[in-house]
């Protein structure tokens, strides 16, 4: 199975999360750039499981 979020899309993902655009906006600025889907939008489900991979808190902090 083939990736739809690279690493720079994630990336990207996160920095404008992190200056509080909305997760519908940012799936509205990624473009998929390969596979069956290219040039389409991810899905907003994608973007939030993104989101959230990657911001895992540290439980025994």
């Amino acid at each position: 199975m083939e990736k739809v979020i690279d690493d720079d899309m994630a990336a990207y993902a996160h920095s404008l999360r992190a200056n509080g655009v909305p997760v519908l906006q940012i799936a509205s600025k990624l473009v998929i750039n390969s596979g069956m889907d290219k040039g389409e939008h991810p899905l907003v489900a994608t973007v939030y499981h993104v989101l959230a991979k990657d911001d895992v808190t540290d439980p025994t902090a």
